[in-house]
C-alpha cells in the first residue's frame, strides 16, 4: 500500500478513540431497581433457570446472538506468522463485520499458543461463552486438525472461515460460470494451484455439488500432487492422482476450471491455449493474482474471470457468506455448520447473483448497475439482500439435516425478522405490506421513466402489494428496465400509459382536467397540454377519473409545485379544512413522526387539533399506539408568548374530540421524549412514555427539527404522508430512495383500500 493510504488505515484505527469496536448495554440501567434486576439480587433468577436448564441460557442471555473470532496469528492475511497481537485489528474487523452485515454480537480472542492441541482445549473451554466459534487466521496443516477436534467436541457451530468461507463463495462464482458457459459440473475438469487449507475446502464442497474427484489435479510448491510423493499430508494425499505429469502447464490440456489460491504469477498467458473452450479462471491469489484478468482477456476471450481483489469483477470475497451463515445457524441453535448448509449457502449466493442488483448496489457503481454475466457471477458484499437469502437456505439446512434444536416453524416470518437488518423500515411498514398482499390495487407512477421508479416497481411485483401503471414513454421504459435486468412483464403484470401515443385512454381526461383547473386560471390549450407534458397532471387525473387506486407523483423538481398540480385536481376530504403533512424518521431507538413538516406555515390552534387527529389516525395504521407531544418553547403554561397560548388551546379541543388519545402539551421538546424531565414538570401528565408524535407550532419549527434530527441520527425518512387529500396520492420528494417509493406504495394502497371498505358500509 502507498504511504497515504497507510498513514489513512492508522488513522482509522486509532481515532478518535483506538480500536474498531465497542460493547454497549441491551438493557436500560436508569435506576436502583434497573441495576438490582440487571445484577445482584434479580439476576440470580436468570443463574437458576440456567442452572436447571441449560438451554435457557439462549433466552436470558446474549450467547445466542454472541460469536467468537478465534486467532493464534500463524497466517494472517498476507502477513504469515504475525503472531496473535498482531492479529487483533484483523479479529477485531471480522467481528465488526459481523455486527453490520448481520447484527451478530461478536468479540475477538487472540490466543498466544502455537501449539495445536493447547489451542484445541483453550478454545473448548470457551463453549458455555458463546453460540459459536469463528476459527481466523490459523496455518494448514494445524487448521484442520483443530477445527476437526473442536467440531467433535463442541454442542456449537466451529467455522474455520479462511476454508469454508472461501469454498463456499469459489462454489457460488462455478456455479454461475457453467450456467453462463453451458457446462455441468459433473462433466467438468479442474486444476487447482495453492494445495492448502482454503483450496481443500474448495474441492471438497465443489465434490459435495457434484464435481468428480477424478477429474481434479491440485498442484502445490513441489509440482503435480501424485501418489508417488512421500511429503503429502492426509488431507492432501486425498486428491492424490496416478499421473507422469508433473509441472503445471503438463495438466492444462482441455481444463474447463483453473482454481488458484497459490501466488502471484503462477499461471502464464501463453498456456492458456491449452485450456478447454469456455474457461472459468479463478486467480484467487491476494494481492496479485496467479495472473490478472486482462492477460487472460487478451488470449482467452471466452474465458470468465475472478480474483480476490475489489478492483475487478467477480471478487470472491468471504464476507460474502460468513455473516449470514452465522446468522442462520444461530438462529436454529444449529450443533455445527455442515456441508449441506455450505452447500445451501452457496446456491443462494448464486441465485441472487441471477437476480437484478439492488438499489445500494447500483448506487457503488454510479447508478450502473451490474447484470448477471460473465463480469457478474457473484453478488456484491454489500447487497443488503444477501442475509434475506442466505441465512434461511442455512437455517432450513439445518433443520433438515438434524441439527437444529430451534426450529424455525414459519420461514415467511423469519424472512420478515430479517429484514430488520435490510431495511429500517421494515417494522414500522409490515401491516401496511401485510395489507396490500391481502388486496394489491392499482398504483400509477407519474415518474415511470425514473431508475429509482422501476427498482421500486420490481420490488412491489415481487412483494405483490400492487398492480402498477407507469407513466411515461414506452420505449424508454422497456429500454431501461431491460438495460437495468429488471424482470417485470410490461404485457401483463404491469401498464404503461405513454403520454405520446396513448391518446385513446387521455384525450377523455382533459376535459376532466380543465373542469377542475378552469377556475384556477389555467386556459383550455395549456390544460391540455398539461394532460399529456405534466406526469404529476396524468396521474391525477387518472386517479381522479378511477382508472387508478392511487398514485404517487413527484420525486424530481419543485416539490410545491408537485404538490399544487395534485391538489388542483384531488383536493382535500369534504369533512377536513385543509391539508396536512405527516413525516417520520426512523433512528435507532425507534420512530418518530412530526406534523406538519411541508405544507401549513402558521396554524391556527383548530388547524393543530385537525392535524393532529388525522397525525394520530395515521400513526394508528401503522399498529403503533400515538402519544402525542405538543411542543413549544413554552412548558406547561411558563410563557403566555401566541405560540404557546395556541398550543394550549389546541390541546383543549384534540381532548374534547379524542378523549381516549394519550396527549399533553405544551412542553419542551426534552421532555416529550425523556419521562423523567416531563415527571418533574408535571407530575399528573397524561402522556406516558415516550412521546412518539410530534406536533410542532409552525412549519419552521417542525421542517427544521424533522432535518437536524434525520442528519445528526443518521435516520432514516418515509413520507411526507398527505394527511386529509380526497384520494391516496402522495408527492415524493427528490431524495426518495427506490425502498422509500416501495413504502409509500404500500401505504397509498392501504388508504385506497380503507376507502372502498368505507364506500361498502
Amino acid at each position: 500500500m502507498d504511504e497515504d493510504f497507510r498513514k489513512a488505515a492508522l488513522d482509522y484505527h486509532r481515532l478518535p478513540r483506538p480500536g474498531k469496536l465497542s460493547i454497549e448495554p441491551t438493557k436500560r440501567m436508569a435506576t436502583q431497581r434497573d441495576l438490582g434486576l440487571a445484577y445482584s439480587p434479580g439476576v440470580a433468577a436468570a443463574c437458576e433457570a440456567i442452572a436447571a436448564d441449560p438451554d435457557a441460557a439462549w433466552d436470558y442471555t446474549a450467547r445466542g446472538n454472541l460469536v467468537a473470532v478465534i486467532s493464534n496469528g500463524t497466517a494472517v492475511l498476507g502477513l504469515g506468522a504475525i503472531g496473535a497481537l498482531a492479529s487483533k485489528p484483523v479479529m477485531e474487523g471480522k467481528a465488526v463485520l459481523f455486527k453490520k452485515f448481520a447484527g451478530i454480537d461478536s468479540i475477538d480472542i487472540e490466543v498466544e499458543e502455537r501449539d495445536p492441541a493447547k489451542l484445541i482445549e483453550v478454545v473448548a473451554a470457551l463453549e458455555p461463552s458463546f453460540g459459536a466459534i469463528n476459527l481466523e487466521d490459523i496455518k494448514a496443516p494445524e487448521c484442520f486438525e483443530v477445527e476437526r477436534v473442536l467440531r467433535e467436541r463442541m454442542r456449537i457451530p466451529v467455522f474455520h472461515d479462511d476454508q469454508h468461507g472461501t469454498a463456499i463463495i469459489v462454489a457460488a462464482a462455478v456455479r454461475n460460470g457453467l450456467v453462463l458457459q453451458g457446462k455441468r459440473i459433473e462433466d467438468v475438469r479442474l486444476v487447482n494451484t495453492g494445495g492448502g487449507a482454503a483450496a481443500l475446502a474448495c474441492l471438497d464442497l465443489l465434490v459435495e455439488m457434484g464435481l468428480r474427484r477424478e477429474n481434479i489435479t491440485v498442484c502445490d510448491i513441489g509440482g503435480v500432487v501424485h501418489t508417488g510423493r512421500n511429503d503429502l499430508d492426509p488431507y492432501k494425499a486425498r486428491y492424490a492422482r496416478e499421473t507422469s505429469a508433473r509441472t503445471l502447464e503438463e495438466v492444462l490440456d482441455g481444463v474447463d476450471i483453473f482454481l488458484g489460491l497459490s501466488a502471484p504469477r503462477v499461471l502464464k498467458a501463453e498456456w492458456l491455449g491449452k485450456l478447454g473452450p469456455k474457461p472459468l479462471v479463478l486467480a484467487l491469489a491476494n494481492p496479485e493474482p496467479e495472473i490478472l484478468p486482462e492477460a487472460v482477456r487478451a488470449v482467452r476471450p471466452d474465458a470468465i474471470v475472478a480474483t480476490g481483489r475489489s478492483d475487478y469483477p467477480n471478487q470472491v470475497n468471504n464476507v460474502l457468506c460468513f455473516p449470514f451463515i452465522f446468522r442462520g445457524a444461530l438462529d436454529v441453535g444449529a450443533t455445527a455448520i455442515n456441508e449441506a448448509m455450505k452447500v445451501a449457502a452457496a446456491d443462494a449466493i448464486a441465485a441472487l447473483a441471477r437476480v437484478e442488483a439492488s438499489e445500494v448496489v447500483a448506487a457503488a457503481y454510479g447508478g450502473n448497475a451490474p447484470i448477471f454475466g460473465p463480469d457478474y457471477i457473484i453478488p456484491k458484499p454489500f447487497d443488503p439482500r444477501l442475509i434475506l437469502e442466505i441465512a434461511p437456505a442455512v437455517a432450513r439446512a439445518a433443520m433438515e439435516s438434524g441439527i437444529a434444536r430451534r426450529p424455525i416453524a414459519d420461514f415467511a416470518a423469519y424472512r420478515r425478522e430479517l429484514e430488520r437488518f435490510v431495511f429500517r423500515s421494515g417494522y414500522l411498514m409490515r401491516p401496511m405490506f401485510e395489507a396490500g398482499r391481502q388486496a394489491p390495487r392499482r398504483v400509477a407512477y407519474a415518474e415511470g421513466e425514473d431508475e429509482r421508479t422501476l427498482r421500486a416497481v420490481q420490488t412491489v411485483l415481487d412483494e405483490g402489494i400492487a398492480e402498477p401503471v407507469l407513466i411515461g414513454r414506452r420505449a424508454v421504459i422497456e429500454a431501461r428496465a431491460k438495460a437495468m435486468g429488471l424482470r417485470m412483464d410490461f404485457s401483463e403484470s404491469v401498464d404503461i400509459i405513454d403520454p405520446t401515443t396513448d391518446t385513446a385512454t387521455l384525450a377523455p381526461l382533459i376535459a376532466l382536467y380543465q373542469q377542475k383547473v378552469g377556475r384556477r386560471g389555467v386556459p383550455p390549450e395549456a390544460a391540455a397540454r398539461r394532460v399529456g407534458t405534466r406526469p404529476t397532471v396524468t396521474a391525477a387525473v387518472l386517479l381522479e377519473a378511477g382508472l387508478v387506486d392511487a398514485c404517487l407523483v413527484g420525486g424530481s423538481g419543485n416539490w410545491m409545485r408537485q404538490w399544487h398540480y395534485a391538489y388542483d385536481v384531488i383536493g382535500k376530504r369534504e369533512d377536513v379544512g385543509r391539508v396536512y403533512a405527516l413525516s417520520a424518521v426512523i433512528i435507532p431507538s425507534g420512530t418518530l413522526f412530526f406534523v406538519d413538516t411541508h405544507l401549513l406555515v402558521e396554524p391556527t390552534a383548530e388547524q393543530i387539533a385537525e392535524m393532529t387527529l388525522l397525525a394520530a389516525a395515521q400513526v394508528q395504521a401503522f399498529a403503533i399506539t400515538p402519544k402525542v407531544a405538543l411542543l413549544s418553547h413554552s412548558s406547561f403554561g411558563a410563557s403566555h408568548a401566541p405560540t404557546a397560548r395556541t398550543m394550549r388551546a389546541a390541546l383543549e379541543l384534540i381532548r374534547a374530540r379524542a378523549p381516549g388519545l394519550e396527549v399533553d402539551g405544551e412542553m419542551h421538546a426534552d421532555a416529550a421524549l425523556i419521562p423523567a424531565i416531563r415527571a418533574r414538570a408535571v407530575p399528573e401528565s397524561t402522556l406516558t412514555d415516550t412521546a412518539n408524535l410530534l406536533v410542532f407550532p409552525n412549519l419552521d419549527a417542525a421542517n427544521i427539527s424533522f432535518n437536524l434530527l434525520k442528519a445528526a441520527a443518521d435516520g432514516l425518512q418515509l413520507g411526507p404522508i398527505l394527511l386529509g387529500m380526497k384520494k391516496p396520492i402522495h408527492v415524493l420528494v427528490p431524495s426518495v430512495t427506490a425502498r422509500g417509493i416501495v413504502n409509500l406504495t404500500a401505504l397509498a394502497v392501504h388508504q385506497a383500500n380503507g376507502l372502498r371498505e368505507a364506500a361498502t358500509t
